[in-house]
């Protein structure tokens, strides 16, 4: 049977009891009598008397509850002197408003304070107790009066009594008013309708831890709460505010209502072997005190404690002792107020009025109170004390406008006022839900749901100067503020867990930096994940990113993938290969020059004549064409430069190779016109030669010609081979066109290549057509290597690709053809004979 179902089914019992005495009091007798003693209690009468339920002890021990024999009452251990003092500001409110000259005039407030000990079972027979009929002579005799003309009810502290509480008073519409009960499942006015309280729901207070962790980056918490309501929609509030945060909870452990050393053993391994070192608590002062005391003695360290209210200005903790374990506790209190005559009064109790249990140790008279009962006796800061004097004065100034109802006025359905002989709970909760006024300063008042306004103090637990622990404020909290705007700390003025001055670090894993992104772990919370780098071209310039950024299309990502900058642009420009090709192309000019020139002079020699100096010239043009057409490969990529650079390159080698090919015919028919019979050289005139260089170079003139009319080459930006560059880059526009182009030269290359070849083992010492033949089969080697070396080659490695093979076919056709001439003119000029070339000098 869970705790919730006992508390009910106990709550039964007692309604059923209170009706039966009832009953049994209207037959048999008019006085009742007490079947059990309920002590302590403190009763003072008065005209109108308001019940008080405080948590004088903070623990108990269980009777044996076998079911066959009457069990004994609870016993109640551990004094609370915090609550004590608790009880006592209710005792000065009530003395302050009887000698109050203004409110209620003429008229006395009574009490009736009882202990809950901190336990839902304790603080039913405290309520139950309350609703008897008790007077001051017989307070702890076995006799009552019949029911007690109780207007309302100050308490409880913890929400789990507080629940069985007002269960209990709803029947009799009595309304009470909590000065320590946060849980949010009060603000339900159908389930709780005449519950009030003046402190703040726990919607505001785990939304403001909810702003603390954020605050902080502690993305990796525990949680732990204690058995009962309070902890349980605490906690459940907590974690709907985490849905929308980065926050994710490493684990959840209950601490058990009846305090059980092994499961509390088990709860502090947890904390010890997490790695979460940041603990938010939502606990009573009850269960706290021996929890913490068994994780003092497990020596566990480095823990950051997040404390809810209900603990946080526990002066029980203050102790040097704690310091080393608790230092460093950060959380949100109940604001704290002013009560002027509150350390008099606590220091001037009458003891003859109290019971032995709750009385503390006999004074000699020479004691320092602060000093023995600091708990007691700290009144620097009230806040939970300073709730149950605002409770009192709420219900005094309600029932202050009660009394001054005027007829017609009232909030009741008849409007008529109450008889101040004659009221009733249920007029005075009509008027708490309407009561304003001021208190030291504040406003109080309730909103429909019976809450009081949102404001908490932030609290740290900072050393002393005498090593005990004090309480620091060192922020607020005001839930009345804009969403964002409700936290105000002083981080300068918090000292952290371990004495430390930074902010300890709470995370499942560590920030992942610029340049890499969150990958979350398979099956784990999304505070787990690992950091992964950026892919190139994307980055990262925060911490934490869950995504990586494309850079736009002309940028790249640096090294450190933490920002883009602009992609290097290449081209085939004058660095060391362009230099290179530069001078290639200027040499083999140069030498093709030289060798023009060697020819002129040397027109009139044999080897210049035999081998038909006029081709030989065109040739030699042509080649000089070629070797400086490669200089159009570099350079950045214009409009005009990709047109001239291909249709240049395509005329000139196709003018050289119609002229090698021209020369080979002139070859194969000089050798043929020796034969009887055969007059073929007179079709290869002069006039026919000329005639078939220019036919054969005007069809590649209109090969290019169509080919820049219908898709001429254009510079275009390669992003695509390597995406870290922008690689300018002729764009040959039509790669039919192109190919072409490059198919007609290799067509007129293997003509001529096959002419050659037929005329290779003509007669003479000097065989123009072997030289050709060779001259061919580099040229053909060459262009053969070219295609798959271009194709595979982007942008400036395309062009010098190209550039490369003008070059070296240009050098295979100038050293084939004329090294051998040159080679003779200046340094064999005795062969320099046509007898020597014809092969017929004298041997």
């Amino acid at each position: 049977m869970t705790s919730l179902a006992l508390f009910s089914l106990l709550y039964s019992v007692s309604v059923l009891t209170l009706i039966d005495s009832s009953l049994s009091s209207i037959t048999a007798a008019s006085k009742c009598t007490l079947l059990n003693s309920f002590q302590p209690g403190f009763v003072i009468q008065g005209d109108y008397v308001i019940g008080g339920i405080f948590p004088l002890h903070y623990n108990q021990e269980m009777p044996d509850l076998n079911g066959t024999y009457r069990p004994p009452p609870v016993n109640c251990n551990g004094f609370d002197p915090r609550a004590f003092r608790w009880a006592q500001t209710m005792r000065l409110a009530v003395e302050e408003i009887n000698q109050n000259p203004v409110l209620l005039p003429n008229h006395t407030l009574g009490y009736k304070i009882f202990d809950s000990c901190a336990y839902p079972l304790t603080g039913q027979r405290a309520v139950l107790s309350t609703l008897n009929g008790v007077s001051e002579e017989n307070s702890f005799t076995h006799q009552c009066t019949n029911a007690s003309p109780l207007l309302a009810i100050v308490g409880e502290s913890g929400s789990a009594q507080s629940i069985v509480v007002s269960r209990i008073l709803q029947p009799f519409r009595i309304p009470m008013i909590s000065y320590f009960s946060s849980c949010a499942c009060f603000s339900d006015r159908q389930k709780f309708p005449n519950f009030f309280r003046v402190i703040p729901s726990d919607d505001y207070q785990v939304k403001a831890i909810a702003r603390m962790l954020v605050r902080f980056n502690w993305t990796w918490v525990g949680l732990l709460r204690g058995d009962h309501e309070y902890g349980r929609f605490a906690v459940q509030g907590l974690l709907r505010e985490l849905q929308e945060t980065k926050v994710c909870v490493a684990y959840q452990e209950m601490i058990p209502l009846l305090y059980n050393r092994q499961v509390a053993l088990k709860i502090m391994k947890v904390m010890r072997s997490s790695t979460a070192k940041v603990v938010v608590v939502f606990s009573a002062e009850g269960e706290m005190t021996p929890f913490l005391r068994d994780y003092m003695t497990q020596n566990i360290t480095g823990i950051q404690w997040v404390a809810s209210e209900a603990w946080v200005t526990a002066s029980v903790f203050s102790g040097r002792e704690y310091y080393p374990y608790l230092g460093g506790t950060i959380g949100f209190g109940i604001r704290k107020g002013q009560i002027s005559r509150l350390g008099d009064f606590l220091q001037t109790v009458n003891p003859e009025r109290y019971p032995d249990n709750v009385l503390m140790p006999p004074c000699s008279g020479q004691e320092s109170l602060l000093a023995q009962h600091s708990a007691y006796m700290n009144t620097s800061s009230p806040r939970v004390a300073y709730n149950a004097y605002k409770a009192v004065y709420a219900i005094a100034h309600s029932l202050h406008n009660l009394l001054l109802c005027q007829p017609g006025r009232g909030p009741f359905q008849n409007n008529s006022c109450a008889q101040s002989n004659n009221i009733h709970p249920w007029q005075l909760q009509y008027y708490l839900q309407e009561v304003k006024f001021q208190i030291a300063g504040e406003e109080v008042d309730f909103d429909a749901k019976g809450d009081s306004v949102p404001y908490y103090d932030i609290i740290s637990w900072q050393r002393g100067p005498e090593g005990n622990i004090e309480f620091v404020n060192v922020g607020l909290f005001d839930g009345t503020k804009a969403v964002g705007e409700e936290l105000l700390i002083q981080e300068d003025g918090i000292m952290w867990a371990g004495h430390q001055s930074e902010v300890p670090v709470s995370v499942c894993s560590a920030s992942c930096l610029p340049g890499s992104r969150k990958a979350v772990r398979r099956g784990e919370p999304i505070c787990c994940f690992d950091c992964v780098p950026c892919d190139s071209g994307k980055i990262s310039n925060q911490t934490n990113s869950v995504d990586c950024t494309i850079c736009p299309e002309d940028f790249w990502s640096n090294n450190d993938r933490t920002a883009c900058i602009s992609k290097k642009v290449e081209y085939l420009t004058f660095d060391s290969l362009g230099i290179a090709l530069t001078v290639m192309s200027v040499v083999g000019a140069c030498f093709t020059l030289a060798v023009c020139g060697v020819f002129f002079c040397h027109r009139h020699t044999a080897i210049v004549r035999v081998n038909n100096s006029e081709l030989s010239f065109f040739i030699l043009f042509a080649l000089t064409l070629c070797f400086l057409c490669s200089l159009l490969f570099i350079g950045k990529p214009t409009y005009w430069s990709c047109m001239l650079r291909h249709t240049a390159f395509s005329i000139t080698f196709s003018l050289c190779i119609s002229c090698i090919l021209g020369k080979t015919l002139v070859v194969l028919a000089a050798f043929t016109a020796t034969r009887p019979g055969h007059n073929i050289m007179k079709w290869l005139g002069p006039k026919q030669q000329r005639t078939i260089i220019s036919s054969c170079t005007l069809v590649q003139v209109v090969i290019c010609a169509a080919w820049l009319i219908d898709a001429p080459p254009f510079p275009s930006r390669n992003t695509q081979y390597e995406h870290s560059k922008i690689i300018l880059e002729c764009s040959v526009g039509s790669s039919l066109a192109f190919w072409c182009v490059l198919g007609y030269i290799g067509l007129q290359a293997c003509l001529c290549f096959v002419l050659a070849f037929l005329a290779r083992k003509l007669p003479g010492n000097f065989n123009e057509a072997k030289f050709i033949t060779f001259s061919m089969l580099i040229f053909c080697a060459v262009w053969l290597a070219f295609i798959p070396a271009y194709i595979s080659s982007p942008g400036n490695y395309a062009d010098a690709v190209e550039s490369f093979a003008i070059l070296a076919s240009s050098f295979g056709l100038l050293l084939c053809l004329f090294a051998p001439k040159t080679y003779i003119i200046l340094l064999k000029p005795e062969k320099n004979t046509k007898q020597h070339l014809m092969g017929k000098e004298n041997k």
